[in-house]
């Protein structure tokens, strides 16, 4: 009989008063499961499931499983899933209906599902139904396990479904396998309590807790001494970081002070919540040069009456000001944003706020979506009378403006010197390397491979709307 642990959305939605516990990760007495064996994983989704995944391959290689370049010559298949769009799950289902080929011609290949999409009940009653060549689905919360429940179906031959609604705790000391060599993901917290009303996040990844801080010092001081150059402290609300704390006061302002002491040459963090980006925050950014002139800071519509039916928490107004001070204090900034068109009832005169709020802010990029409804958050119950022309023709819109703002931010670093962390040669010529500035924009110049990995001065003689052209000093 196939083992079966469902997941529960009302059970998903609670948020207990239970403390989270810490715990050290207990290496597994199973020992080289995967000798001999090939692993591969494929990642949907944002920098969480990055995360996700490189612990999945360190607990994989710690187990003998090397790396496979293709399904082929595969024994184990992760596909670790994102929900935030119907789109995303969409690729998702239809990945997992092109595999049931391969598991024809290979049915020792274990095919596993985790990541977000099993954390909502009707995927997993969908796995069950039409997808039953799947042989492990697990949520968010108990990565740790994967290789028991691996060594249960490779030693049972039946499938498992494990997925836990309720967060476990924070596991620390998990294996890694860094999918960069001198850029790394370090997450400081995980879950999210914001509610917004569009957002499945809340109910996938469960409620915010923090890592103590030693913890994530002692990792950032390992990717130092390893030769690391860049690290972005990764949570679903960094800001809300140590609001946790009962017995504590240690906030995100104090740890980004303690990290930017390290003197690693760059830091980064993703994502900010526009209600808790603190006066505290402001002024350790702008009082560091390692942490870099960049916020993703996302604003989803510069409607008050779209915002208020978001549960966003604050008003266009709160975040204009935000936007000031922010500018006020670090002048050399780069701000980029999330926003949504086509949220159930948004108006002509709901988009022209957002439009007139994009212009205000000045933000020089932005990731821009139309409203996806997703099962079970208040907001796919709204009554929506958007067309998806209508939809579309707002999000092309407001597209234009974006671009415009790519534009500009990149044009105000022609004929400067920027310093650009290398990461390889161009996606698109190999005798031409492309790095990122300290404001995140994408440079490409000619360069011998010896300093891949190392921050050089660039001369940007020519700026474009995606990217920088430029001349190594």
């Amino acid at each position: 009989m196939d083992k079966l642990h469902k997941p529960d959305l009302k059970q998903a939605r609670k948020r207990s008063k239970d403390d989270i516990q810490t715990k050290e990760y207990q290496h597994s007495e199973i020992i080289n499961l995967g000798k001999g064996k090939k692993y591969l994983i494929q990642t949907h989704g944002c920098q969480a499931n990055e995360a996700d995944t490189e612990v999945l391959s360190g607990l994989l290689e710690e187990q003998a499983f090397i790396k496979s370049n293709s399904i082929e010559e595969t024994d184990v298949l992760i596909i670790n899933t994102c929900a935030i769009r119907e789109n995303a799950e969409n690729k998702v289902f239809g990945e997992l209906g092109r595999l049931k080929s391969y598991k024809k011609v290979n049915p020792d290949l274990i095919i596993a599902v985790a990541g977000c999409m099993p954390q909502e009940e009707d995927v997993v009653e969908r796995i069950l139904k039409k997808y039953q060549h799947v042989d492990i689905v697990f949520g968010t919360h108990n990565v740790n396990k994967f290789i028991e429940y691996l060594h249960y179906v490779m030693v049972e031959k039946k499938r498992l479904i494990e997925v836990y609604s309720k967060e476990g705790d924070i596991i620390e000391n998990l294996p890694q396998a860094r999918d960069h060599r001198f850029k790394a993901w370090v997450n400081i917290m995980f879950g999210c309590d914001e509610f917004c009303t569009y957002c499945i996040v809340p109910y996938t990844r469960g409620k915010e807790r923090s890592r103590q801080k030693d913890y994530i010092i002692r990792e950032v001081k390992a990717l130092l001494n390893n030769g690391y150059k860049e690290i972005t402290l990764l949570g679903q609300n960094v800001n809300s970081y140590g609001l946790d704390f009962k017995d504590s006061n240690y906030s995100f302002a104090n740890l980004l002070e303690d990290l930017a002491k390290l003197d690693i040459p760059r830091i980064k963090f993703t994502t900010s919540h526009p209600k808790d980006f603190s006066d505290d925050i402001i002024e350790i950014v702008a009082k560091y040069d390692n942490i870099i002139p960049f916020i993703h800071l996302p604003v989803q519509s510069g409607s008050n009456t779209v915002l208020k039916k978001m549960n966003r928490k604050y008003t266009k107004e709160d975040y204009l000001t935000l936007v000031d001070k922010i500018y006020d204090k670090i002048p050399n900034i780069s701000l980029t944003t999330d926003i949504i068109v086509g949220f159930p009832t948004e108006t002509e005169e709901d988009f022209l706020e957002t439009l007139d709020l994009v212009r205000k802010s000045k933000f020089e990029g932005a990731y821009t979506f139309v409203y996806s409804p997703r099962k079970g958050t208040p907001a796919a119950s709204y009554e929506n009378n958007i067309s998806k022309e209508e939809a579309k023709s707002r999000l092309h819109r407001l597209n234009e403006l974006v671009n415009e703002g790519y534009r500009r931010g990149n044009k105000r670093f022609e004929h400067e010197t920027v310093k650009v962390l290398v990461e390889g040669p161009s996606k698109t010529k190999s005798d031409v390397l492309s790095g990122y500035t300290e404001n995140n924009k994408l440079v490409n110049f000619k360069g011998d491979s010896s300093i891949i990995g190392e921050i050089v001065e660039v001369y940007i003689e020519e700026a474009k709307t995606w990217s920088l052209y430029g001349m190594i000093k």
